[in-house]
């Protein structure tokens, strides 16, 4: 199969709406958890501020799917971009002499919203690489890989983008800017898209929804597993604890501890994403079938098992936050990181490769629903583990769940085509 050039332009498009959204969301995650840290909110409150947004992203791709498939990829993809920008310019109401309560019930809203935003233009991404993609040499592979590594490489420049937009703009004026930005990308995407993605069916039933494949079913299991274990540790355990090891409690201080986390999270994200970009030629896709592929699902999430499990015994019997364990963290994390992405971008190949063409905003929609459960799980239970148990606490319970998406993982078969019934 050759790939028609408006296909290739479409992809194209896809790619930078993609990313222009993703570099907003990433700023805006570290603005909102920075700023209200220095307010004196506590983890489990900080961890609040969250849940909505991954609420709405467990209902927002339930229905996505079927949204896509009655109304067209585009309209979808135009909807989460406009509502990141009413988010945005939502977020510039907050009053700072309103309660801790109304604040955080007004901030969880406005999260909300971006959760909505954020899937929307999630699942339309995803879902135009099964539609756009050469099937030739792992082609589906590539483009998946492409599309996804470069995504978190963006967001990781978020994140250093929202820390360093924090100390330097403050709150409001970093938040105006954002949504400025992405107002004039939404114009220009609308403007310019070209002809390349389906405009929709008439008679797609929202019954659909649900999968009737065994893998695809496990493969999201696996999926709320895997999340659930990185947000554990990287919504709110890891950045407070590391605002606690750094700031000196001066506001030079906290500028100082907000720039270095800020830089962590990004680099962090950022080889996550370059990993993930690479994952194809790491498993050695193009020379390996399909059967193979889907059964080292568990093999690497077996090995992902054993980064949180060996910190988790080195925070324990560590005697404080020390220097040594500082750096030790860094890097257990960044390697955690590395294998993360691999068990990632090999999830996201299997889904497109598990759908069918028909089907796929479908499906797509589906598995991302159980990606975001995990998220919510994993944002929820990172404040209650880091308040009740501190950090050894915090990458047990992430050991665990990668367990849990091993064992899922297991389960995938090779038997695709008979997977419907």
């Amino acid at each position: 199969m050759t790939q028609r050039p408006e296909g290739l332009s479409a992809y194209i498009a896809v790619t930078a709406a993609y990313w222009a959204f993703m570099l907003t969301d990433g700023a805006l995650r570290m603005l909102v958890l920075l700023h209200f840290h220095s307010l004196g909110f506590s983890p489990v409150q900080l961890a609040y501020l969250f849940v909505l947004y991954e609420v709405a992203g467990i209902v927002t791709n339930l229905t996505a799917g079927w949204i896509a498939a009655r109304f067209g990829l585009t309209s979808t993809l135009y909807a989460g971009l406009g509502l990141q920008v009413l988010a945005l310019l939502a977020m510039t109401q907050l009053d700072p002499n309103w309660t801790i309560a109304a604040s955080v019930t007004f901030v969880m809203m406005v999260q909300g919203v971006s959760g909505v935003a954020k899937d929307l233009a999630k699942m339309s991404s995803k879902s135009s690489v099964k539609l756009l993609a050469p099937t030739e040499e792992g082609g589906l592979f590539r483009w998946v890989a492409v599309l996804t590594g470069s995504k978190n490489a963006v967001k990781g420049l978020g994140f250093l983008l929202g820390a360093v937009m924090l100390a330097t703009s403050g709150f409001m004026m970093a938040i105006l800017v954002m949504a400025a930005v992405l107002a004039l990308i939404l114009i220009g995407v609308i403007l310019f898209m070209p002809a390349g993605l389906p405009l929709g069916r008439k008679g797609a039933k929202f019954s659909e929804v649900f999968s009737k494949s065994a893998n695809v079913n496990w493969l999201s299991a696996a999926r709320v597993f895997l999340f659930g274990a990185r947000d554990v540790w990287f919504v709110v355990g890891i950045p407070i604890y590391f605002y606690a090891v750094l700031s000196d409690g001066t506001q030079e201080g906290n500028r100082a501890a907000f720039f270095m986390i800020g830089s962590f999270m990004a680099v962090w994200v950022i080889l996550y994403g370059a990993v993930q970009a690479s994952a194809p030629k790491i498993l050695r896709a193009s020379e390996r079938s399909e059967a193979d592929l889907i059964h080292s699902a568990r093999s690497w999430a077996a090995a992902l098992f054993c980064v949180p499990a060996a910190l988790t015994i080195v925070v324990l019997f560590s005697s404080g936050p020390e220097t040594w364990l500082t750096v030790t963290l860094v890097l257990g994390l960044l390697l955690f990181g590395a294998v993360f992405a691999v068990n990632s971008s090999l999830h996201s190949y299997l889904i497109l490769a598990f759908t069918k063409s028909e089907r796929v905003t479908m499906d797509v929609g589906f598995y991302y629903m159980a990606n975001a459960t995990g998220r919510l799980v994993g944002t929820v239970l990172s404040g209650l583990t880091y308040q009740t148990g501190g950090l050894s606490l915090v990458l047990g319970t992430a050991a665990a769940m990668v367990a849990l998406a091993a064992l899922a993982s297991g389960k995938l078969t090779d038997q695709t085509a008979d997977a419907y019934s």
